[in-house]
């Protein structure tokens, strides 16, 4: 019979993404990962299998709790134009008061991890992705409403956004 975990995933996972971000994926070695995280090797693969497969939840964690937060408490509660302005305030706010300039994880990861892994590509691909259909669908709202100007195609500023 397996044992129980003993562990809040959600926040190993949180410990997991300050590792992996404050140094990279090359950087970042299993004894780092377990001592930020609070468990012994055995258990971080037994939990998380390999590094790589860490690196991948943490990255999908980090995502859902940034990306995917503010997607859900801005789009469709704010007007569109003020959606695309609280998405760049909070990242921008969450940025320069950063001590350690960490920058983006997921533009780290696309020019760290992901050049020589089609499945990293595909994942960080999939993620602008996202991004983009987010900007687009604020932009063709506020298009809608006069809000936002219609002299560019809402794809095209979806894009500039994403940039």
């Amino acid at each position: 019979m397996a044992r129980p975990r003993e562990f809040d995933e959600r926040a190993v996972l949180d410990a997991a993404v300050q590792c992996f971000w404050a140094r990279g994926y090359e950087a970042t070695s299993v004894r780092d990962l377990a001592q930020g995280m609070g468990l012994t090797s055995a258990s971080l693969y037994n939990a998380f299998g390999d590094k790589r497969s860490l690196y991948r939840r943490a990255l999908d964690h980090y995502v859902e709790e940034g990306f995917a937060d503010r997607v859900r408490r801005f789009e469709g509660v704010l007007p569109p134009r003020q959606a695309i302005e609280a998405f760049f305030d909070e990242i921008l706010e969450r940025s320069l008061n950063d001590p350690q300039h960490k920058g983006c994880m997921l533009v780290n990861s696309a020019l760290e991890a992901s050049p020589d892994d089609p499945d990293f590509q595909r994942a960080v691909a999939a993620v602008l992705i996202q991004i983009e259909a987010f900007f687009r669908r604020c932009v063709l709202a506020g298009q809608h409403s006069g809000a936002i100007s219609c002299a560019q195609p809402a794809d095209d500023l979806a894009r500039l956004l994403l940039g």
